[in-house]
């Protein structure tokens, strides 16, 4: 053989066993690569993380913002776990809560399936609305003040109550599963929502049937939730009011008046007869005749379906029994027997066994 097809022999080799090293690298360095993709990863020291992704954020600032919450380890094990993943335009924004180790593959599809951290914001029956813009602030959702700016958006009923000066009456009450930092307006239209459809046609069409308007309804069911929590004695509290507006009975309704009292800052959780007998207000049922003008608390799924179908029963009057229940009557002189019985030797007893 020449010199000149040796040295080719040689560079031939040489050529080969480069190839081969290289390979061997890239198969070392894309196996490490493989492990990193695949291995848990939590680089936080904290019980958990929250990491928000902002609306219109690139594939590069989320991994940035990952890698600097200690989720993933690095940029490029994100990129690399991305291009595997194939969901780089599935990403979507929110605040996401990690607890555990995760593999970047499962972080994306975290992100991709839009798996951002909820809290429950409960909101009972009977509140009004600035005792839910409490518990809008209480909860950390943001300040009373932009909940209650919120609850004077009147559009959002307009369509059921064109007369409505607030949505009071017209948030529903329940457990609403929420990203941390929604909005007000967004869970107050939430929750008027939740009260169109609460408030089914089949209410509505019996309210309609008895010259009820929606927001008639609403304000005797709101009366109903106020005087009883008994599940069973709403259709008599219903059917109380109901009566009594039929033959141009006062309401009468302690709930009423404390409302009334609430709204101008003068209730200090005692109720007197010289309040239902002096305060100028038309949510004074002592001293105005028939229902208050709007709703005074948010009600429930039952009072409103009480309030549109009340009993068949012919009261006129009810007492507490001190427990949570009522006693019912048709006649002054059962309920003032009534009365005697569970207010004046109840409370009389009372005292006797102290």
């Amino acid at each position: 053989m020449t010199d000149a097809g040796e040295r080719y022999m040689k560079w031939i080799k040489r050529l080969f066993l480069f190839v081969v090293l290289v390979a061997v690298i890239a198969g070392a360095g894309g196996y490490w690569l493989y492990r990193q993709v695949i291995e848990p990863y939590r680089g936080y020291d904290s019980a958990e993380v929250f990491v928000d992704i902002p609306s219109g954020s690139g594939p590069a600032r989320i991994g940035d913002k990952l890698v600097d919450a200690g989720v993933v380890r690095d940029p490029t094990i994100f990129r690399v776990a991305l291009f595997v993943s194939g969901r780089a335009r599935a990403l979507k924004a929110g605040e996401y809560r990690f607890t555990a180790p995760m593999h970047a593959l499962d972080v994306i599809d975290k992100i991709a399936r839009g798996d951002v951290y909820k809290r429950l914001l409960t909101f009972r029956e009977g509140l009004t609305i600035a005792e839910m813009a409490q518990v809008f602030e209480e909860k950390g959702f943001g300040k009373a003040a932009e909940f209650q700016q919120a609850a004077a958006n009147v559009k959002l009923i307009a369509d059921l109550d064109p007369a409505a000066r607030d949505l009071e009456g017209y948030l529903f009450p329940e457990t609403y599963s929420l990203p941390r930092d929604t909005p007000a307006a967004v869970v107050v239209e939430q929750m008027v929502m939740g009260f169109k459809n609460a408030l089914t046609p089949e209410m509505r069409t019996a309210a309609e049937t008895d010259g009820l308007s929606v927001r008639q309804l609403v304000t005797l069911a709101s009366l109903v939730e106020k005087e009883t929590g008994a599940g069973d004695e709403r259709p008599l509290v219903a059917a109380v009011y109901r009566n009594r507006l039929r033959i141009r009975m006062p309401m009468q309704a302690d709930p009423t008046v404390i409302y009334a009292l609430q709204k101008a800052g003068q209730y200090n959780g005692n109720l007197t007869r010289e309040h239902l007998r002096e305060l100028d207000s038309p949510y004074n049922t002592y001293k105005y005749a028939g229902l208050p003008p709007g709703p005074i608390a948010a009600p429930g799924r039952a009072s409103l379906q009480a309030a549109a179908k009340p009993a068949d029963a012919d009261y006129l009057y009810f007492v507490s029994k001190n427990d949570g229940t009522h006693v019912f009557a048709s006649t002054l002189d059962e309920h003032n027997r009534n009365v005697f019985t569970w207010q004046v030797e109840y409370f009389r007893k009372q005292r006797g066994s102290r």
